[in-house]
């Protein structure tokens, strides 16, 4: 079952089931989704690996960041591609998950959002991809509402999560085992 808007709230109120929230998400929101806002834009550089045993993602270079005292924005050119990286952090119960998509304004601009989720027991920020599928480029301005979230009650026994993504962490630091 889809949470109401109003259990979220009083999640949120009670367990801090997502902090740093803006105050349009705390006072009106729409539907039954919380929008979220993008901190940080990386860019890939370098090789990745993705082994049965081990992995190692491509290092990133933060290319633009949210400042709450002086606007900036991420600039996305016909096939750029970058991870992002929510301002908003989550504190996930064992008996939901959060699923994340992008705002349909993106997809009205020809960027394509590749969302995550949030398991039971997860904590920290998230951090969803934007492509620019389009011909046009596209400024989004540090901070700006780009991707929505709705959270789903888990009927039954969940397992937590445990993996090295845990806190937020966007990169590997090079080769590690999988979990």
């Amino acid at each position: 079952m889809i949470l109401g808007i109003d259990i979220v709230h009083k999640l949120i109120s009670e367990k801090k089931l997502i902090e740093n929230l803006s105050e349009r998400e705390l006072k009106n929101p729409e539907g039954a989704v919380i929008d979220l806002r993008i901190a940080r834009a990386l860019r890939l550089e370098g090789d990745g690996f993705l082994g049965i045993e081990e992995r190692e993602t491509p290092k990133m270079e933060v290319f633009a960041e949210f400042d709450p005292n002086k606007k900036s924005a991420l600039i996305l050119k016909p096939g750029d591609y970058f991870v992002t990286e929510t301002i908003e952090k989550f504190n996930m119960p064992e008996d939901l998950m959060a699923i994340m998509k992008p705002r349909t304004t993106l997809h009205r601009m020809g960027i394509i959002g590749r969302q995550t989720i949030a398991d039971p027991g997860f904590h920290g920020t998230v951090h969803p991809a934007l492509y620019n599928a389009g011909q046009s480029t596209i400024t989004i301005e540090m901070g700006a509402r780009y991707m929505q979230v709705f959270f789903v009650e888990i009927k039954g026994k969940a397992n937590l999560y445990r993996g090295q993504w845990q806190g937020g962490r966007a990169t590997t630091d090079g080769r590690e085992k999988q979990i």
